[in-house]
């Protein structure tokens, strides 16, 4: 394939597109709500009706009202349905020749979408995420055949550099740097690794993202195949993304046929194959080494570092390790330029972040917004506030974050800002928390997920994680002393510091955020103690 068959394709497809589409949400969570069967009947009321000369119903991917599912919006009109039901259908039809619709519409101008800038979720929930033709319509894959014609591999670092995207899997690791030093590498044989393994509680950013626009990972890891030498990728998602999977399969399949992905892609010398491993749904996959080691048909345990996978990765080869959003990113950058995505966001944050917004909340989803925005714009505005009362705190960063207080939500989302408060950017869970939350409690069910997930190579995380959640059920029980007050503090301390890899490392930011934010909270449970004592004694 050459740039005018590209051309051609994408020409053909828009010409196919008729006057109106009925767009319905069929990612995983508006099938668990029966959106297969709207979508079946809003397509035979379509038939029935005799409007299939100018309507067509399409099963696109998450739009992101995710508590308002399913979702059915209509273009060019930009209306939007909310928890539609398969009786709802002749209604909607109905509409579109001058009839009336039941009153399920809801507001596509809704702050909700209104703040939000889409980048990575440009086309989530206008596309069919199984057609590669659709996504070929709308620009795909010619930012792939752009490098590969137009740029040499250092121009392509360079220009992911200048962008000054950072890795979006939490650690924020700058991306051109990473490629950079994989690209210099010695060796013949390199890899890229998409890792899809996301397991923080509260967070479906990236199995949104693989579900919704599988072709837009498959294109971002091919530019950085190119840019770094490496002629095989792999893909490691998690077995308890069904969906993701079998998208993902037919999406390589698609490529494959069109030679977009396998040997000589656009006819130029570049070959580059990706493959599909599956992971068992261990947390501490998510760490690099770890990862690899489960690609690699070993435990996943992570190991000591250096050497980092860019020196030696998979099977001793420099390998690239990206997240699911961070290569979702890179067709944009090279289509727009990294002038344009560094004008977003802020100094050192860069671009738009995805969230998963939950909790005690009106509105939750998935957001896209620019970096910098405030946790008090996507909380109260956005997200709508709290049903009933106030927020009291934000969980960011899921297990590895921290719980940031009401009277901080004026803070920017970025990297430093919220690292600089004890919390962190993670993955992206955003959970937010009302006045009947106990902090205690939800430190106690952050590091009961750690405990449960650590893979116990090391003493610190392994007996850590479990002397620590012992210490928050003892004083949860109004057992606690003001002695074991200290000793969680000094634990929480020695896990941060000694313990291998960042499952453990991070572990304990849940407790010292709301040691640090809502001390009165363990200091009632440690009084109630000392009461109870004395009225026994």
């Amino acid at each position: 394939m050459d740039l005018a068959e590209l051309l051609t394709i994408a020409d053909t497809e828009r010409k196919k597109q008729k006057s109106i589409r009925v767009h319905c949400c069929t990612s995983t969570g508006c099938q668990a709500a029966n959106s297969l069967s709207v979508r079946e009947n809003l397509t035979n009321t379509v038939k029935e009706s005799g409007l299939s000369n100018r309507v067509e119903v399409l099963g696109v991917g998450c739009m992101g009202f995710c508590g308002r599912g399913p979702l059915v919006q209509i273009d060019p009109e930009d209306i939007l349905y909310e928890e539609v039901t398969p009786e709802d259908a002749p209604s909607i039809i109905d509409a579109l020749n001058g009839g009336v619709a039941k009153p399920l519409q809801g507001d596509s101008q809704h702050p909700f979408f209104a703040r939000q800038m889409r980048i990575v979720r440009q086309h989530t929930g206008k596309v069919d995420p199984e057609s590669i033709e659709k996504y070929i319509a709308v620009g795909g894959y010619q930012s792939l055949y752009k490098v590969l014609y137009e740029m040499t591999p250092a121009e392509v670092v360079n220009e992911i550099s200048k962008s000054g995207l950072r890795g979006r899997g939490g650690g924020g690791y700058p991306t051109g740097l990473k490629w950079a030093t994989v690209a210099k590498m010695p060796g013949e044989q390199k890899y890229v690794i998409c890792n899809g393994d996301e397991g923080d509680p509260g967070a479906f950013m990236d199995r949104s993202v693989l579900e919704s626009d599988p072709h837009l990972v498959l294109e971002g890891m091919a530019i950085a195949g190119y840019a770094v030498g490496a002629a095989h990728g792999y893909i490691y998602v998690r077995a308890e993304y069904p969906l993701a999977i079998q998208r993902l399969q037919k999406a390589i399949q698609q490529a494959k046929k069109y030679g977009i992905l396998g040997s000589q892609i656009f006819e130029s010398p570049f070959d580059f194959k990706i493959d599909i491993r599956i992971g068992a749904g261990a947390f501490v996959c998510g760490e690099e080494t770890a990862l690899i080691q489960s690609i690699e048909g070993k435990r996943g345990n992570p190991l000591p570092r250096p050497p980092y996978p860019a020196e030696s990765g998979l099977w001793k080869c420099p390998t690239l390790i990206n997240n699911v959003e961070t290569l979702a990113n890179i067709a944009a950058i090279i289509r727009q330029g990294a002038d344009w995505y560094s004008s977003i966001g802020t100094e050192n944050s860069k671009g738009t972040k995805i969230f998963a917004l939950t909790g005690k909340i009106r509105n939750n989803g998935l957001i896209e917004v620019p970096m910098g925005i405030t946790l008090r714009e996507i909380v109260e505005e956005m997200g709508g506030g709290v049903p009933d009362g106030e927020v009291k705190a934000v969980q960011t960063g899921g297990p590895s974050g921290g719980c940031i207080p009401a009277s901080m939500l004026d803070i920017p989302v970025d990297y430093d800002s919220l690292s600089k408060i004890g919390s962190m950017m993670g993955s992206g869970g955003m959970v937010v928390m009302d006045r009947d939350t106990s902090m205690v409690e939800v430190a106690q069910f952050y590091m009961q997920f750690c405990r449960e997930e650590s893979c116990g190579k090391c003493v610190p995380c392994r007996t850590g994680t479990v002397q620590l959640y012992e210490l928050l059920a003892k004083i949860l029980n109004q057992q606690g002393t003001p002695a074991d007050l200290e000793k969680l503090e000094a634990l929480c301390q020695m896990v941060k510091e000694t313990s291998l890899c960042g499952l453990g490392i991070s572990a304990p930011n849940p407790i010292l955020s709301t040691l640090r934010y809502f001390p009165e909270e363990y200091q009632e449970l440690i009084s109630a103690y000392s009461l109870n004592s004395q009225v026994t004694s």
